[in-house]
């Protein structure tokens, strides 16, 4: 399977993300889908011809391998991340549905189409809940599909068509296991990392909308202020300077009348 996409778009969404988006992105890219295709994809490699029984009996070996197995686990892994990158794509299809906007009315509708802003924000708090939702329904299905997060070196099976009770063993189970516990800690990691972006998108829009709200009411309450202060000095009377000005003016015309024709 050809990974070249899955890493393109991860490069597309980086430019878009915040810090601790990229933190994620590191995460995925290095610890998650660079050992899958280095490394997982080679453990699990022809897992169920090397799933023996100690028994002969046809179709006794496959019956057991499919109740044991019903999905293996390297491709539920490979299908993992593949459900947590694609929401990813919802950012930067948002992006170019900007830029095409922009192409259509022939001007700048945007400070740029990638700012966190708007929809854009709507957008890539959607992402982040998609995401967070998938790591924790797939760590699930994984617990519950396999009884846990190791591999068994034996394993009992007492289905048709095979005669009896029969011990089935896995190849490799301690290095399985290793791979299992580190995608279950790097899921964990995930799941924390999303979990403290979107706390801080949230945290940043609500500072932002009260710095926004006080600065209203500030203004208004000047506002208020100075419109008072100008009440009050009409209701007093005219401002000291007209004042003085009249009491000159009485005081000419006074000495105009003492003056002698």
């Amino acid at each position: 399977m050809s990974w070249m996409f899955l890493r393109d778009l991860l490069s597309g969404v980086n430019k878009y993300s915040t810090g601790i988006g990229r933190i994620w992105l590191a995460v995925m890219f290095i610890f998650r889908l660079l050992v899958y295709m280095v490394a997982a994809e080679h453990v699990w490699k022809d897992e169920q011809k090397e799933f023996e029984c100690n028994i002969r009996q046809p179709g006794c070996e496959n019956v057991c391998f499919d109740y044991f197995f019903p999905i293996s686990q390297v491709r539920l892994w490979a299908l993992q991340l593949i459900m947590v990158s694609t929401p990813s794509l919802l950012v930067v299809l948002h992006v170019a549905y900007r830029e095409g906007r922009e192409n259509r009315h022939r001007k700048k509708l945007y400070v740029s189409p990638g700012t966190m802003d708007g929809g854009l924000w709507y957008t890539y708090l959607i992402s982040l809940i998609v995401k967070t939702g998938f790591e924790i329904g797939f760590l699930v299905l994984f617990y519950k599909l396999y009884d846990g997060f190791s591999v068994p070196y034996l394993m009992k099976c007492d289905l048709k068509p095979c005669p009896n009770t029969v011990d089935c063993f896995i190849s490799k189970p301690t290095e399985k296991t290793i791979f299992i516990l580190f995608l279950v800690i790097t899921s964990g990691l995930c799941i924390v990392l999303n979990f403290i972006e979107l706390s801080f998108l949230v945290l940043k829009c609500f500072i932002k909308c009260y710095l926004q709200n006080y600065s209203k009411k500030f203004k208004s309450s000047v506002c208020e202020c100075h419109n008072l202060r100008y009440v009050e000095c009409g209701e007093i009377g005219a401002p000291p300077l007209l004042q003085n000005h009249h009491s000159v003016l009485a005081i000419n015309t006074s000495q105009d009348n003492l003056t002698p024709t």
